[in-house]
């Protein structure tokens, strides 16, 4: 069962919709290489419901931030809480019980190429529930692979006998394997053609309405944004510039976001 968390509302507030309480909240998080300062500052809720589409400029600390939040990269400086617990403070049996509600897709898909389609997707789960029969895991393995739109005949395949679609969607239904709360895109669509980046956007917005998933992904994609994400945030010289929908990037006067979202490859606003 999801969890859920009370709406934050304003004191004494009666007019408009509660706005979402935030799944994760990550404040003043700062990292540096060297003299330089990947993240200055980051301060940015993820909240419970949406999708969060989360842009830069290339080597601006994007994917950087992704990996500290999940662990891959260590907090230096700064707050980072998930299901309102500063995962700093937490012991390392209740940092696995909140990792079991997470899912990543890593960019390149991260595949084992030692093991076949059905046990990459079936490995979360003997990590993390080793109370399950293989029997039972193999059907929430083979269901999952459906989820995502993968017929049962891959099953058996390798990762290098795959298209980048396909291991895009194994790697999707690994995320997807422990039934997480919120899941963690990292470029979703980078090497599909239009077609089949089409394809995986209308896929994640489906799973994240039927599933009632928290999302925050990672993109260039000008499409996705328009297609999928129900919020933007952009990150810029390491720091937060702006949030908000594609209406308010769109109307932006700084210049980077003039040139990504108005430049040549820009889009109107959709309709």
């Amino acid at each position: 069962m999801k969890s859920t968390f009370p709406a934050d509302t304003a004191a004494g507030a009666t007019e408009g919709p509660p706005v979402p309480a935030p799944v994760a909240r990550l404040s003043g998080v700062s990292l540096r290489y060297g003299d330089k300062a990947a993240l200055d500052h980051v301060t940015l809720d993820i909240l419970r419901g949406e999708i969060l589409g989360f842009v830069g400029a290339s080597g601006a600390g994007k994917s950087v931030l992704m990996r500290t939040i999940i662990g891959l990269l260590p907090l230096r400086n700064g707050t980072i809480e998930v299901f309102g617990r500063n995962l700093a403070a937490l012991s390392e049996r209740e940092r696995r019980a909140i990792e079991r509600r997470w899912g990543v897709l890593f960019q390149q898909g991260a595949l084992f190429s030692s093991l076949d389609v059905q046990q990459n997707v079936e490995f979360p789960m003997r990590e993390y529930l080793r109370d399950l029969s293989p029997r039972l895991i193999e059907e929430i393995a083979v269901a999952k692979l459906e989820m995502v739109g993968l017929k049962p005949d891959v099953r058996r395949k390798h990762p290098a006998e795959l298209s980048g679609g396909m291991i895009k969607r194994v790697a999707l239904a690994r995320a997807l394997a422990l039934d997480p709360d919120i899941v963690f895109l990292d470029e979703p669509t980078s090497g599909l053609d239009p077609i089949g980046a089409a394809e995986f956007d209308e896929l994640i917005r489906t799973l994240q309405g039927t599933l009632g998933l928290s999302v925050l992904m990672v993109t260039h994609d000008l499409d996705s944004l328009h297609a999928v994400c129900s919020r933007i945030a952009v990150l810029w010289e390491g720091r937060i510039i702006a949030s908000g929908s594609i209406e308010t990037m769109l109307a932006c006067e700084h210049p980077w976001l003039k040139s990504y979202f108005r430049g040549k490859r820009g889009r109107s606003i959709r309709h």
